[in-house]
């Protein structure tokens, strides 16, 4: 839309035609309207109306599809508005004859005939023409048509949660809308035209969608080359509409010089300062409220849930995904903060409040302590969102009811910024929790704090209840923040019903409840949505698989969608969390209770793991090999951990699943080129091949039974083929190394990215740092339905792209653990989750917080 008027402009001073510019209905010649026209205007009119209008995610189709749109549109309004001036020029004309001098009756010129029914006869053809390619366009690319489209539908992607039948009818209903608002639209334009004129009407057509990109997102940019825009299509209009003498002495012709020279000023130091501004931060913060970077548009399954289509042969999909994703993190690394008023002004912008009292303090920190990204907190935000509905004095309640009674727990004190007690759990887990916070604890309020002692995770709220505790604090407790012009930057003194600290208070009942070694679906999916398919009531729905995965394989293009237990009830019989945890001692009310890992359902605090920090899985680098070195085959052993098995459940369990499947004797689809490897396009098609094609490029073994009844551990023992256990050191003998959860989390991961290897992760349990490590940057994601598992190996051990790309990433993903894994990190991220909520319990959190510098 934004070059309608430009286009317009070139058209109508390219073509002889009367009333180019003003109406239709006056007498004010073309050659005297284009006289107040003026060309560095319009160039202005459209570079500021495109600054303010420019999309978050420019693609190549939708430029070409807004170049169509403006000539399309443009031709098509020029030629209209020919067309009636030649009807009213007949009709000026009486009939088209004349009486000349000696009384003789002369028909009009045979010329000016043809000059005026030309117009007719182009807009006639124009429209024609336009309407059979638009036809044509529509069903070539749109889904009833072809599954080789480019259509692409926002409500498919990510973490959509209703039911597909339902959405499907809405984008119906949508459709149905934008027809009718399009009938409408260009009826009120062709009334318009008389009066207005193509030119103009341009002009009034630009500012409908100023309006409304404005009401959905008002960045400072998008407001000021608005005005500037605003301000030059008025210029422009009242140039339009001088005609006369008197029209140009009411106006003024100085003061319109001057206000045409201030525009041009303006508009040039606005350009100045946006690149200057785009060349300290070449990628600009999108204006969304939670900073997520989503893949670009892909075309839409065949079927609702099924995988994104891939929308091309010509390149693998890893090949695609990796591209994509060193893009999009190369993005997310260049625009952190660089100083403590851009990291306020970005947390103000992604939150809607303030940021935490001594939020500076943090800040000084985590420069200090060396922080790449100190942006991206969105994890912490989300997870203590919904404590903003419950009162500060009820949050603290709970903890100290929580820590009353045997839960399981490790109780930590605070008081006088001094540790005056901790209790529960094992010994090198309080050490290491102690340890992560000495640089800090000083700096701390008052407040007591409640750790999981057990892998599995703990609450889980009601999804009602939930998405009301969101809505309270969105719609409520954040502005009211927000509204505190000048927060105060400390924490309120000790509100007394914390104590001294130095004792617990007896509890005789608990909230919790133990259903350890049971099925903990039903309870686990509490949180989900009701139109999600974890909650639909046909158990025989399928998973969601358009939210994280691409192709038929089924490449895992959206990590965080995978692990969203909403989108896949598949998981109730295929992981062993689901089947029997070893425990399951969870509350249904929301209490802040901090776990290391958790499933995304749950509403535990998640915070940097002890167990990392206190290094319990080390990585010694005196044993590592070469890469050309390695073994160039997929390695892993372990343990039947992941839940408990008991009359044959160790079948529905995850661990199970994978070493059974990439050992299985069946066929397995791979891609294949069939451009063939001399061939610098690519042409990739499924195949299905014998898995023991590929045998030598799997090396998945269980070196330990265990987590089970004695006949199912005798069971399995039979089934699998057990070897013998390994050194965690010998691992990195191997290029490929594959890493899954196990009870919960896996405690190895930190130190297969620190190695020189290829690390592949099959991830349900969500951990503090999934916004600060990069899917097909730092490591491989897989998914637990497997059928991409033998093509990701055999791309990144035989192809030979593959191989280049697999070293990079290995050598990428050691090199940024470096940087983002270190002991610093998980202190820096601690203490400002620690800070977080501190304010949220708070007495008065609505009054306190950062003001900034």
């Amino acid at each position: 839309m934004s070059l309608l008027p430009g286009t317009l402009f070139v058209l109508l001073e390219g073509l002889a035609a009367p009333s180019r510019f003003g109406s239709l209905d006056g007498p004010p010649s073309s050659a005297e309207q284009r006289s107040h026209a003026s060309s560095g205007l319009v160039a202005i009119l459209t570079i500021t109306a495109t600054a303010a209008l420019y999309p978050q995610y420019m693609t190549s189709s939708v430029t070409a599809l807004g170049l169509c749109y403006a000539l399309l549109t443009a031709g098509s309004l020029v030629l209209l508005e020919r067309a009636i001036t030649s009807i009213k020029d007949d009709k000026y004309a009486g009939g088209g004859g004349f009486v000349s001098a000696n009384g003789s009756f002369s028909r009009r010129d045979s010329v000016s005939q043809a000059q005026d029914n030309v117009s007719g006869f182009c807009l006639r053809d124009f429209s024609g023409a336009a309407a059979l390619a638009c036809l044509l366009g529509s069903f070539w690319f749109e889904k009833f048509y072809t599954s080789k489209r480019i259509v692409y539908e926002p409500g498919l992607r990510g973490e959509v949660e209703d039911d597909w039948k339902y959405s499907f009818f809405l984008w119906a209903l949508f459709g149905l809308f934008g027809i009718a608002a399009t009938v409408v639209m260009n009826f009120s334009m062709l009334a318009m035209i008389p009066s207005y004129g193509a030119f103009r009407l341009g002009l009034v057509a630009l500012g409908a969608p100023l309006l409304a990109r404005l009401s959905i997102s008002h960045s400072f940019t998008q407001i000021w080359f608005s005005l500037v825009c605003i301000a030059t299509g008025t210029l422009l209009f009242h140039d339009l509409t001088i005609s006369s003498p008197a029209q140009q002495l009411t106006f003024g012709t100085r003061r319109r010089m001057r206000a045409r020279h201030l525009v041009i000023l303006v508009t040039i130091v606005s350009l100045i300062g946006l690149t200057l501004t785009h060349l300290r931060h070449p990628f600009s913060h999108s204006s969304g409220g939670n900073g997520k970077i989503f893949p670009p548009p892909r075309a839409t399954p065949e079927k609702p849930l099924d995988p994104l289509p891939v929308g091309t042969t010509s390149s693998h999909p890893i090949d695609i995904l990796i591209n994509q994703n060193d893009e999009q993190f190369a993005q997310l690394v260049e625009r952190q903060s660089k100083t403590l008023e851009e990291a306020v002004a970005e947390y103000r912008r992604r939150y809607g409040m303030h940021p935490p009292p001594h939020f500076d303090r943090w800040f000084e920190f985590a420069k200090r302590k060396g922080v790449v990204l100190v942006d991206e907190f969105d994890m912490i935000y989300h997870s203590l969102l919904p404590f903003w509905a419950l009162s500060p004095a009820t949050i603290r309640a709970r903890v100290k009811e929580a820590l009353g009674f045997s839960n399981n727990l490790i109780a930590l004190r605070i008081r006088d910024g001094q540790p005056v007690k901790i209790n529960g759990g094992q010994e090198w887990q309080r050490k290491a929790t102690m340890g992560m916070m000495k640089s800090f604890v000083d700096l701390l309020p008052d407040m007591d704090l409640a750790f999981n002692i057990h892998d599995e995770p703990r609450v889980i709220v009601p999804h009602d209840q939930l998405s009301r505790m969101i809505e309270i604090a969105k719609t409520e407790r954040l502005p009211a923040a927000l509204a505190v012009s000048e927060p105060k930057n400390s924490f309120s003194p000790n509100p007394g019903d914390l104590g001294r600290g130095n004792r617990a208070d007896d509890v005789k009942t608990t909230r919790f409840n133990v259903f350890a070694h049971q099925q903990t679906w039903t309870h686990s999916r509490m949180s989900c949505s009701p139109n999600s398919p974890a909650r639909y009531f046909d158990e025989s729905i399928s998973d969601n698989y358009t939210a994280y995965a691409l192709g038929e394989l089924g490449f895992v293009y959206n990590h965080t969608a995978f692990s969203d237990i909403c989108n896949s009830p598949s998981l109730r019989h295929t992981y062993g969390f689901f089947e029997r945890p070893n425990a399951f001692n969870i509350v249904h009310d929301l209490i802040p209770i901090f776990s290391q890992s958790k499933i995304s359902s749950f509403q535990d605090i998640l915070y940097p793991s002890p167990w990392y920090w206190f290094g319990k899985v080390e990585y010694d680098e005196s044993k590592e090999y070469a890469w050309e070195q390695k073994n160039n085959s997929l390695w892993w052993r372990g343990s039947t951990t992941g839940g408990f098995s008991r009359d044959g459940g160790w079948r529905r369990q995850h661990r199970q699943h994978i070493v059974k499947m990439l050992n299985a004797l069946d066929h397995a689809k791979v891609l294949t080129n069939k451009a063939g490897t001399d061939s610098s396009a690519g042409d990739w098609h499924v195949k299905s091949v014998p898995r023991q094609e590929y045998a030598d490029i799997i090396d998945v073994h269980f070196s330990h039974v265990g987590q089970c009844d004695e006949g199912d551990c005798d069971a399995q023992k039979e089934f699998f083929e057990i070897v013998k256990p390994s050194d965690q050191q010998d691992a990195w003998q191997w290029k490929h190394l594959l890493d899954m959860d196990g009870n919960a989390f896996s405690g190895r991961f930190y130190a297969f990215l620190q190695s020189k290897s290829l690390v592949y992760k099959m991830a349900v349990f969500q951990e503090w740092h999934m916004e600060w490590l990069r899917p097909w940057t730092h490591y491989v994601p897989l998914s637990l339905k497997g059928d991409e598992w033998l093509e990701t190996v055999r791309y990144f051990s035989g192809e030979e792209k593959g191989k280049t790309q697999g070293q990079r990433i290995a050598q990428e993903g050691r090199e940024w653990a470096g940087k983002v894994l270190r002991n610093e990190d998980f202190e820096a991220w601690f203490y400002r989750l620690l800070l977080e909520y501190a304010r949220v319990i708070d007495d008065n959190r609505e009054t306190i917080g950062y003001g900034g510098p």
